[in-house]
């Protein structure tokens, strides 16, 4: 018999958790912290904090304070300017076969939620809250792609999982439990994620309106809202079936090495390689062609103007990478915009939309580079898709490189240590340390 979404939420312990579970959860506490540190210097992450000071008081339910910021607002508020803040820059954890990005939502409204407690929590208790988030988000996503027609963005499915993370924190039971899955579907920002990417700007990827959405719809289940079945959840039976027994947290997410979107990275990664193994210079390139499926063509972006457009754009992070031989820090500043050789390169890359590469990119993403020299020659890559994914993992040193570049020069070195530290091992912190992990999340740098 399937275990209904409403049980699984409202029964879910610590020791239920498998440890590779857990491992994925800690993992993604630490890269979403890094880049929530970078981010957090974005003038999209500062509007973000002050829409949210102009229109989300504290309340009665207790203050939240703002992510990397200490500023009070409503949990709703934390939870909407954290999730703004850390999809300003595109470097969280994400999920090919749902499409989008459960954490950039999860945590900042469980973070926001946890914050607004007078009782104590414990790091096991957050992470029961953080898996029954990421399940329940990557499982409505799957149902929702595959019975809407529209392509929708994360904040859409995200506010489902939200909901029922935050309702299971607020200890309700499964009829509750069920109206708010049912109120933060209902209420979920569906919005178009490809008119974001055909047209980029501080909209992204849904979430922030997607965590504050699920966070209120528990709150108003608490006192009696009631909602329409979540259709993601109760209607669409195949995407539930082992649940609980089978982890679509564990299977499904994976962890960028570069602050981009996604589809842009198997292309990223192809043209390093031939760069490195051919010992090329970005001198020696006369254009690029890049073969890849049909969504990914639409991501362009030969001359990004802001953050928003490079962050969707494909040859021009090809082209950071085969002139500067990284993706990083520098490479998200105003300046780089403007590089000439950066810009000769990306305006010299042709984009190819590719029918096999369309057919086979379903739960992966392909492409392939060809780069061609002055000289006549010409080297073409294999087929790759994106490192980071299960099948090609980052290891623990590389997520731990990436979270200090980002981290580090925002933070300081110390408190980004600490950071790494305790959300290392977050679901083993007592209620003290739980709460100084919460303080460290939180205050200003």
């Amino acid at each position: 018999m399937p275990r209904a979404f409403d049980e699984f939420a409202a029964t879910l312990e610590y020791s239920d958790l498998p440890d590779d579970v857990l491992a994925t959860l800690r993992r993604s506490f630490t890269d979403i912290m890094g880049t929530a540190a970078v981010a957090s210097t974005t003038r999209m992450a500062d509007i973000a904090r002050r829409g949210a000071l102009a229109l989300f008081g504290a309340g009665s339910v207790g203050a939240s304070r703002i992510l990397l910021n200490g500023r009070q607002v409503s949990p709703a508020g934390a939870a909407m300017a954290g999730a703004f803040t850390i999809d300003a820059v595109d470097a969280h954890d994400s999920t090919s076969p749902a499409k989008g990005h459960a954490g950039s939502a999860v945590f900042p409204a469980l973070l926001a939620y946890a914050d607004a407690q007078k009782r104590q929590i414990t790091g096991a208790e957050f992470a029961v809250w953080l898996a029954i988030g990421y399940e329940v988000s990557y499982r409505a996503g799957l149902a929702q792609h595959a019975t809407c027609p529209d392509y929708h963005t994360s904040g859409s499915w995200t506010a489902t999982g939200v909901a029922v993370a935050v309702a299971r924190a607020m200890k309700l039971d499964r009829t509750q439990i069920r109206h708010a899955a049912g109120i933060g579907e209902f209420h979920g920002p569906r919005s178009q994620m490809m008119r974001c990417i055909d047209h980029p700007t501080m909209l992204r990827d849904g979430v922030g309106w997607g965590a504050p959405s699920g966070l209120t719809a528990a709150y108003l289940a608490s006192e009696g809202f009631t909602g329409a079945p979540a259709l993601t959840c109760e209607d669409a039976p195949e995407f539930w079936t082992d649940l609980g027994t089978a982890w679509r947290t564990l299977e499904d997410t994976s962890y960028k090495p570069y602050p981009c979107c996604r589809w842009a990275h198997p292309s990223i990664d192809a043209a390093a390689d031939l760069m490195s193994a051919h010992k090329l210079t970005s001198g020696d390139i006369a254009g690029v062609e890049i073969r890849t499926f049909h969504l990914a063509t639409r991501l362009a972006g030969h001359q990004p103007r802001t953050l928003d457009e490079f962050s969707y754009s494909i040859a021009f992070p090809v082209a950071c990478m085969i002139v500067r031989g990284q993706i990083g820090m520098g490479e998200l500043q105003p300046e780089t915009l403007s590089d000439p050789e950066i810009l000769r390169i990306s305006t010299s890359t042709q984009l190819i939309d590719d029918s096999h590469y369309t057919k086979i990119s379903v739960g992966k993403r392909w492409a392939e580079v060809t780069l061609r020299c002055h000289d006549g020659r010409s080297f073409t890559s294999t087929p790759r898709s994106p490192r980071g994914d299960r099948d090609d993992p980052m290891s623990d040193t590389e997520i731990s490189q990436k979270f200090h570049t980002f981290a580090d020069p925002v933070l300081g070195a110390p408190r980004a240590a600490e950071i790494e530290d305790l959300s290392g091992r977050f679901d083993q912190l007592d209620t003290s340390e739980f709460r100084h992990l919460l303080d460290l999340c939180h205050t200003a740098p």
